[in-house]
């Protein structure tokens, strides 16, 4: 089981015939003054829960009134669109006077004047393709982001399921951290989920207390996430003193609100899943013997009836609400799929939930309180360190809520979506930016279980495919809207082709001194490749291909962004193994080595078509940072590219191509580092079971 945290500010989106230049008058008019910043004609409005349960928001209370949801929680100091969101790149060319005076001047309104350097494609027209856009295109340099993975059941040793999740966070925290200077804008959070029956259980089976079984557990985690580069900035336990001051107090403002009661549950519980089921989620199983068990509809776990009484939460309240944020915020919940799962279970009934259990029945978590009799339910507990981590109840976490995305599986979506929205709706507080959801890991097309016993062991594929070739296969692999599939050969065959044959292959063609003696970034030689196709001349040499290749190059950091912002990592990477292969043709088809230096006539094109390699090679490099952190740490020092040359907001492509001067131009590649990856051999038998726990 895993479990996560939230954040949220809304973003508006254009409607056909609105004025193209409105968000630009709009920031201009209102400024950072602005309590927030609305996009798109039509009435103001608010959202809120019903009674009590949700945060009312309301735009500008001056000016004219707008419909749509804030761009951020700290007005207008969130910028969400672009002009080139609205207008046709024809017509963009014709405004780009215009829209460079209108960007600098909302950036100095804004406070953002360090920031404020512009685009190279705005300044130098279409042809100059660049990557100094991203880093102000949908986040201020200087904007807060706050990334969360599940917090993890400890009742088992981790799983790739578990790794999965905790990379998928990592490459997001680590692209974002490559779109701005300050890695302290960006924080990510993973950690371990350590109360509940299921962990009471599982110690008094193992004949442990408890605490020792959690320690040992959370400490397989953190070895495993260590050894993974998962770049963490806090790794939580709900054990902490922390957390349960925040739970706490948490539980305080429910009350204070008037949203909890007491009465007599009465249903179903699934111990393994931690969670109350309606008769409709129920469903009977036959066992070994013939006879017949209920278990849920959903998991296929057992289920036990219960009637207690407990604290009871007024969920019923927000199913409203609930949809209207949904409806309003398209993108809320990612992948487009899960969303409308989570829509269609808010047209149904919602009923009011659960959210203590007896403390005789249920004593490993934390009390009520002013009530020992009372034990805070397990998912309410878990779900709290999202905000344990950045501060709650401390006024320092304001700072950073709204601006958080959960990365969670699947399995947990419900208590995520619903659950913990109406959590923060019922505390005054806003729901969660984006709730990144993901599927499972099945092994050889089944799904891992201890029984069947091909749960799969991550740190020995960790160590069988090195750290970098491990997760470049998860997340290449890993599609967030259906179960992937996992085997041996299918991790060598993608590993070979893609890292060591293609990437690597092409690293070690351009740098080798048969072909490169001088060891250096060769020049460019315009007359070789001039930057307008078609023309003719007897230096000219490139053909249809190299542009092609060329605007692919160019065109790939914008791609991979806008992928890794829709949660499509695995887009991102096959976009750049598709140049790979593009500037491995273009190699192939020129073909350095029958070049000859000392030949005038060839000695220009053959600087020019490895100082192009070598650019893509660059670019590659920088992209893949996120994904391969130490592959790409010893493309780009093999490059000679220094690590303030390494960010995203500094990637410029190919500037001779463009008549700009480039400064790798001349610069020596840096020290010989060995294969960039080795070839896997293929094992028709490997297969790692995990771990006892």
């Amino acid at each position: 089981m895993q479990r996560q945290r939230g954040s949220s500010s809304f973003i508006a989106s254009p409607k056909p015939g609105d004025s193209e230049l409105f968000f630009w008058q709009a920031a201009v008019r209102w400024g950072p003054s602005a309590p927030r910043l609305w996009a798109c004609g039509g009435r103001r409005r608010g959202w809120g829960g019903a009674g009590r349960g949700g945060e009312g928001v309301e735009g500008p209370r001056s000016g004219p009134s707008f419909t749509g949801f804030p761009v951020g929680s700290c007005g207008a100091t969130r910028l969400r669109m672009r002009l080139s969101h609205v207008l046709s790149e024809h017509r963009l060319l014709r405004l780009r006077p215009v829209c460079t005076m209108l960007r600098k001047s909302v950036l100095r309104l804004l406070g953002r004047t360090g920031a404020s350097r512009l685009s190279l494609l705005e300044d130098f027209g279409p042809r100059y393709y660049t990557l100094g856009s991203l880093s102000a295109r949908d986040d201020a340099r200087d904007a807060r982001a706050y990334f969360t993975t599940p917090i993890f059941y400890v009742n088992a040793a981790p799983h790739i399921g578990h790794l999965y999740s905790a990379l998928l966070a990592d490459a997001l925290s680590r692209h974002r951290r490559l779109r701005g200077p300050s890695t302290a804008a960006t924080r990510f959070s993973t950690g371990t989920d350590e109360h509940g029956l299921k962990i009471q259980q599982a110690a008094a089976t193992a004949g442990l207390a408890p605490t020792e079984l959690c320690d040992r557990v959370s400490k397989h985690f953190q070895q495993l996430f260590q050894e993974a580069g998962i770049s963490c900035t806090d790794f939580i336990r709900t054990t902490e003193a922390r957390h349960r001051v925040a739970v706490q107090h948490f539980w305080g403002v429910l009350k204070s609100r008037g949203l909890l009661y007491k009465g007599v549950y009465e249903g179903w519980y699934c111990a393994s899943d931690e969670c109350f089921l309606p008769e409709a989620k129920v469903t009977r199983q036959l066992g070994p013997l013939g006879d017949s068990f209920p278990v849920s509809l959903e998991s296929g776990h057992p289920v036990s009836w219960t009637k207690e009484e407990n604290y009871i939460f007024r969920l019923s309240q927000f199913r409203e609400p609930l949809q209207r944020w949904l409806r309003g915020n398209p993108q809320a919940i990612t992948p487009e799929p899960f969303h409308h799962v989570v829509l269609q279970w808010l047209d149904e009934e919602l009923p009011d939930l659960s959210v203590s259990r007896r403390s005789s029945h249920l004593h490993w978590g934390i009390p009520v309180p002013g009530d020992d009799s009372q034990t805070i339910y397990v998912w309410l507990d878990a779900l709290v360190n999202y905000l344990t981590v950045i501060g709650y109840p401390n006024a320092e976490f304001k700072s950073w809520w709204p601006a958080t995305s959960h990365i969670i599986g699947k399995d947990i979506l419900k208590f995520h979506a619903i659950y913990w929205p109406a959590f923060l709706l019922g505390a005054g507080m806003s729901p969660p930016q984006r709730i990144y959801v993901h599927s499972h890991w099945t092994v050889c097309g089944q799904k891992m279980s201890k029984s069947l016993g091909n749960v799969v062991d991550p740190r020995t594929c960790l160590n069988r495919y090195t750290v970098d070739g491990f997760r470049y296969f998860l997340l290449r692999q890993g599609v967030p809207n259906w179960d992937c599939d996992y085997y041996d050969e299918k991790v060598v065959k993608l590993l070979n082709s893609e890292l060591a044959d293609a990437l690597g292959g092409l690293l070690n063609r351009c740098t080798a001194k048969r072909i490169n003696p001088s060891e250096t970034y060769p020049a460019f030689c315009t007359t070789c490749f001039p930057s307008e196709p078609g023309l003719v001349g007897p230096s000219v040499r490139a053909q249809a291909e190299d542009y092609a290749l060329v605007s692919s190059v160019a065109t790939l950091p914008k791609q991979v962004a806008d992928h890794y912002d829709n949660f499509q990592i695995y887009k991102a990477l096959e976009a750049v193994s598709s140049c790979v292969r593009q500037t491995n043709g273009f190699v192939q088809r020129h073909a350095p080595w029958k070049l000859n230096w000392e030949s005038p006539v060839d000695a220009p094109w053959l600087g020019t078509v490895l100082h192009v390699a070598l650019e893509c090679l660059r670019v590659f490099g920088t992209l893949l940072q996120p994904v391969t952190p130490s592959l790409a740490d010893k493309l780009l020092s093999r490059l000679g590219v220094s690590a303030s040359e390494r960010n995203l907001g500094e990637l410029y492509f190919l500037p001779r191509f463009y008549g700009h001067p480039c400064p790798f131009e001349g610069r020596r590649l840096g020290p010989e580092t060995g294969l960039l990856f080795p070839r896997l051999e293929p094992s028709r038998t490997w297969l790692v079971k995990a771990h006892r726990t």
